[in-house]
């Protein structure tokens, strides 16, 4: 028997915190929080629930161990247990015959949020011939990187500090529960700081409570209230007029545009009283270094989404509070090997990358938006990672599957995903996933989508595999560390799924590493530090530095400005008009309420300790949040007969679930829901699917892409006429369990 302890890190949130794991013989016994490494906080890790679980979810009886082949119906929960060798064979002889048939863009994949490598499936895809991959990107971070690029010529990321920054607004976001991270610490200490913190969100989170000002605003609205914050900036003469005569190119046009955004106009508009609309813009303009931090609830308003993000870049820019410390940052390229490189996108046939479905149906998140955009960034010898900021819209593979428009999709790879609870309108998505050809899921657990799958890969999770955290390539951090162990029984990383399906298909010369860490170690290289020095570190970062519009380049003697094409921060964007957009921000029209569906749904709401649809299997963790929550106002309760606690029905045009309610301080006429659930005691076969019909807010949720917005293509989560009454069945109360205060 040996027994070690080994550096390596959490897996259960995309924030990877520093563990310590005592193994022995080739088994984790034991974990505990490592305070010598990055990232690591004794308050954070101290009331986090999920890293104590992980010797549950590695040893946990449901884990899928072993492939496993579908050998009755699609959908049956019938499997066979076969070898790695016999699965990857068959699905690359599948693969290679939909090819011949269909065209290798007949496969598609689906990805989600940052839990996993994906850069290896886009690889795969590349050099596969197919421009389709089906990610979250619109719905979730691909807005503000187009948008801020579009803005500040690259990317760029809040530099929130309690001790530099000055005034705090958070728009959108609701850090206690959606991450229980350092951030949601860092904002604790700077509001008990007294300094000024201002909280933009229908609900009073647990971050509102603390607010100095909290703009409830009413949902869909939120264009509105920037637009009235610029309006007021701008009136009140609040702005940096330094920084915006030197920096900002169309300021005039911005000014005119914003003038019929009057607070008192706003505010009938977005529910916020015009003096708080007032205020929240004197406190944000008045301090030195004001940080604007928003979150996934303004990523998913629609057609209003890349119009938010573009005003919170015009907001920081005539505050002058861009590549300032304690405001934002304009970040850099990696030093290491960037996602884009890695993805070899570049190889993928002109033919075959004009294939994308996007193509002709967006103007921004298509090879050719961002061709346009890679001059721009390219003045500066930067590059966005291409497959995720052209990942195809569901609406067009939904359409390419079912009716074979413009073209067949047949095949689908999903990793790091579960479609059928986390993609809007469920209901469709299961029409598509169940008439595919070949349908392959890479899982830790037979979740709602593997059960209507081919094969079942069993994938290498938390301590199993090397991580190497990388924000895509948008800047120069990586961080994570080394397994603690070899994957338990017979799970494989996912590098090895996809470089071994490369080598049956003939792509041998662009897989040359033998294994995921092999990889890794070298696309580190560049920056001088080895593999070792990373992992004992948990972390490779240099600080792309303040004010760099300000340096001297020594090549042409002149500053070195913004990376944009007029060389300075962009309040009206030629290259959105030139593409057909709007170079200014506007407000869309949003859904309107009637009798039938009188008040508004918000859907995504995140609680902790799930992470999207992940960890309803974990016993220890479901015990503190059993029941999905509907949360709405005490009037709007009221007004539907709906007491605290009870279950009830959540109904849009799309169809229906089941919540439990909770009354809290909102705006009146709405009501939040979460989403990822599903229930893994249930039959894990048609019809059941693992209870996924029950409670899944993307029951009621659509993607038409002639309601998404025409430049990314985001469809609408927030702000989409519904109703709600008590369950059919009663009025009974359910048990509230552990619930997290909100």
């Amino acid at each position: 028997m040996t027994t070690r302890v080994v550096p390596t890190n959490c897996r259960f949130c995309g924030y990877l915190c520093a563990l310590s794991a005592t193994v022995e013989d080739g088994r984790v016994i034991a974990v505990e929080p490592d305070p010598g490494r990055y990232p690591y906080d004794p308050r954070i890790q101290k009331g986090c629930t999920r890293w104590r679980a992980a010797i549950e979810v590695l040893e946990h009886p449901d884990r899928v161990n072993y492939p496993m082949r579908r050998v009755g119906e699609r959908g049956s929960g019938q499997w066979e247990r076969v070898s790695w060798a016999e699965a990857l064979d068959d699905i690359a002889a599948r693969l290679s015959a939909l090819a011949d048939e269909y065209g290798p863009e007949s496969l598609s994949s689906s990805i989600g949020g940052p839990h996993a490598t994906y850069w290896p499936l886009h690889r795969f895809l590349t050099l596969f011939g197919t421009p389709n991959n089906m990610g979250i990107g619109q719905i979730c971070w691909n807005p503000g990187i187009w948008m801020n690029t579009l803005t500040f010529g690259w990317p760029i990321e809040a530099d929130f500090n309690p001790s530099v920054t000055g005034a705090l607004m958070l728009w959108g976001t609701n850090p206690a529960q959606s991450d229980n991270s350092a951030f949601w610490a860092a904002i604790r200490e700077y509001s008990e700081s007294g300094k000024p913190l201002i909280v933009v969100d229908p609900r009073r989170t647990r971050a509102a409570l603390r607010a100095d000002v909290w703009l409830p605003v009413r949902p869909g609205t939120d264009v509105a209230l920037a637009l009235g914050l610029i309006h007021t900036v701008i009136a009140e003469d609040l702005t940096d007029r330094e920084f915006v005569r030197e920096w900002c190119y169309g300021f005039e046009r911005l000014a005119r545009h914003v003038e019929p955004y009057t607070p008192e106009r706003v505010a009938k508009k977005t529910g916020v009283p015009a003096s708080d609309i007032e205020e929240a813009a004197r406190i944000f303009a008045a301090s030195p270094a004001s940080a604007l931090v928003s979150g996934r609830g303004i990523d998913q308003l629609g057609r209003n989404t890349p119009a938010v993000h573009r005003a919170f870049s015009i907001l920081r820019a005539i505050t002058g509070n861009v590549d300032r410390p304690g405001a934002c940052v304009v970040a850099e390229m990696p030093d290491f090997t960037p996602e884009v490189e890695l993805e070899l996108s570049d190889l993928l046939a002109p033919e075959q990358r004009a294939k994308n479905l996007n193509s002709g149906r967006l103007i921004l998140q298509t090879p050719e938006g961002y061709d346009r955009v890679r001059r721009i960034t390219g003045k500066a010898g930067k590059r966005l990672p291409e497959r995720y900021l052209t990942s195809v819209h569901p609406d067009l593979v939904l359409d390419a599957i079912l009716a074979s428009d413009p073209y067949p999709v047949r095949g689908m790879i999903v990793m790091g995903s579960d479609p059928l609870l986390t993609q809007a309108d469920s209901v469709r998505m299961h029409a598509a996933l169940a008439s595919l050809d070949l349908l392959v899921a890479l899982e830790y657990y037979v979740t709602p989508t593997a059960m209507l799958a081919d094969y079942v890969l069993p994938i290498a999770g938390g301590l199993e595999r090397a991580l190497f955290q990388t924000h895509a390539g948008t800047a120069n951090i990586a961080y994570g560390g080394d397994a603690a162990v070899e994957p338990y029984f017979e799970r494989k990383t996912d590098y090895f799924v996809f470089r071994e399906l490369g080598l049956r298909l003939g792509q041998e010369a662009h897989w040359p590493h033998d294994t995921l860490r092999d990889a890794l170690a070298e696309a580190l290289l560049p920056t001088g530090m080895s593999w070792a020095e990373y992992c004992a570190s948990g972390l490779y970062y240099t600080h792309a530095g303040y004010a760099k519009h300000e340096e001297i380049d020594p090549a042409t003697g002149k500053k070195r400005g913004f990376a944009t094409e007029s060389g300075k921060v962009e309040l009206y964007s030629d290259v959105l008009g030139e593409l057909g957009g709007d170079p200014l921000p506007l407000v869309a029209p949003v859904a309107e309420t009637d009798d039938a569906f009188p008040i508004t749904l918000l859907t995504g709401a995140r609680t902790q300790p799930y992470y999207a649809s992940s960890y309803h299997q974990v016993a220890s963790l479901v015990r503190h949040h059993p029941e999905p929550l509907a949360e709405m106002s005490a009037g709007t309760a009221a007004r539907f007969g709906i007491k605290e606690g009870q279950r009830v029905e959540v109904a849009t045009e799309r169809g229906s679930a089941v919540f439990m309610a909770r009354i809290i301080e909102m705006v009146s006429d709405a009501v939040s829901i979460e989403y990822g659930w599903w229930y893994p005691d249930q039959p894990a076969c048609e019809p059941s699917l693992g209870g996924m019909w029950v409670s899944n807010a993307n029951v009621l949720t659509g993607c038409d892409i002639e309601e998404s917005d025409g430049v990314i293509g985001t469809w609408t989560y927030n702000g989409i006429p519904c109703r709600v009454t008590p369950a059919r069945g009663g009025n009974d109360q359910v048990p509230k369990g552990e619930h997290d205060d909100v």
